[in-house]
């Protein structure tokens, strides 16, 4: 990695001690700050971080946030934040995640990686063209069959070869009735004026399926399908670069990562529908199809990604519990969106659920509905069927 060492900079600070992350944010969005001495710094704020893109380089800053499903209050916290993100990263993008430096404050104000004590650290990474996701190809219109075939192939042989994680199948399913309940009691908030009849019924459906679904959860264990995956798959985080480049991996929980990639491919799923781009969902998930065991007729699909769905809301109307929410006019339109995909999937998982309860037993063993025997995996060369044909 080339050095990042910066030309000494004088800097006012807001406080007689450290630098305030105001203080932090001002010297990093100066062009004058970097060696490169780029023309303009464009600063973009996300909800647990500052990015600063400065010429053909990109500089990640933690902010000193607490939430329920994180902590990066302290700086030795941040540190570990940022060292995780740059090695989990690695695997999917090496040639963009360049390395971790320090933050430093002297007589002379803030450096990168200067002489004087480590104030905060920055991710760095090498700037990506931002028309050249994903989602930027869904949006455009200009997504192409062998981007499509690219992308499942990239995850194919990440999850062929990522780390499995062995999970205590009671304690997981433990997890799952928690998420139902964490979603259930911010999305019934009458404050936030979401249709709470609506909320109700998709999880009831959710319920009923982990009722009658938890030897399959249990097998899925067994057959150790956990990995360590990528944790937040979306399409704005995916390159159609040559290689195929996915970037910013859930580095903060290895719990939350701990996933079934049929789950993740889910969720995939659902946003690249979000976007208009449902063909392209199901082209991904047929290619994933027999390495990820995806058996329509069991409804696991459709849960994953209708709990997906249901997440997705939840997290975007929690915005609004922020001191200050950014974009506030945003997150109930957006949840509404979820939901609206939620209910989608639960009224097709509730239809399966229906099909497997019309079963009975056949002197061969069992015997199938029509719709079922549509919707069974077949022998290859012939393609499994799908919820969404």
């Amino acid at each position: 990695m080339e050095p990042l060492q910066t030309l000494p900079s004088a800097g006012t600070f807001s406080g007689q001690n450290a630098p305030t992350l105001g203080d932090k944010v001002r010297f990093l969005s100066c062009p004058a700050t970097y060696s490169c001495a780029p023309g303009q710094v464009a600063a973009r704020e996300t909800h647990m971080s500052w990015v600063f893109m400065a010429g053909e380089r990109v500089y990640k800053l933690k902010k000193p946030v607490r939430f329920a499903y994180l902590d990066f209050s302290t700086l030795d916290r941040r540190a570990a934040a940022c060292r995780a993100e740059y090695l989990l990263n690695r695997r999917l993008a090496p040639d963009v995640y360049l390395g971790v430096v320090p933050l430093t404050i002297s007589t002379s104000g803030l450096a990168i990686a200067g002489d004087g004590p480590v104030v905060d650290w920055l991710v760095v990474m090498r700037r990506l063209k931002e028309n050249e996701t994903l989602e930027a190809a869904l949006r455009g219109g200009w997504l192409k069959f062998s981007q499509v075939d690219r992308v499942a192939a990239t995850l194919g042989a990440f999850y062929a070869h990522a780390p499995r994680v062995q999970l205590e199948p009671e304690y997981y399913l433990v997890t799952w009735q928690k998420a139902l309940n964490d979603n259930c009691r911010v999305l019934f908030d009458a404050r936030l004026g979401l249709p709470q009849g609506c909320v109700e019924r998709i999880a009831q459906i959710h319920r009923r399926f982990l009722m009658k679904s938890p030897a399959l959860l249990r097998a899925r264990i067994r057959a150790r399908r956990f990995v360590d995956a990528h944790g937040d798959l979306r399409p704005e985080h995916i390159w159609l670069r040559e290689p195929v480049t996915i970037i910013d991996c859930l580095e903060f929980d290895a719990k939350l990562r701990a996933l079934d990639p049929l789950d993740e491919i889910s969720f995939l799923h659902l946003e690249c529908e979000r976007l208009g781009g449902l063909w392209a969902a199901e082209r991904i998930r047929r290619r994933l199809a027999r390495a990820l065991d995806d058996d329509t007729s069991s409804g696991l699909f459709l849960f994953y990604r209708s709990h997906r769905a249901m997440l997705r809301a939840r997290l975007s109307i929690a915005h609004l519990f922020d001191a200050h929410p950014r974009t506030p006019e945003k997150w109930p339109r957006l949840a509404r969106v979820y939901l609206e995909l939620a209910a989608a999937d639960a009224a097709r998982l509730e239809h399966v659920l229906g099909e497997r309860q019309k079963r009975r037993p056949s002197s061969c063993g069992t015997s199938r509905t029509k719709s079922e025997e549509e919707a069974a995996p077949h022998p290859a060369p012939r393609r499994r069927s799908s919820e969404y044909q």
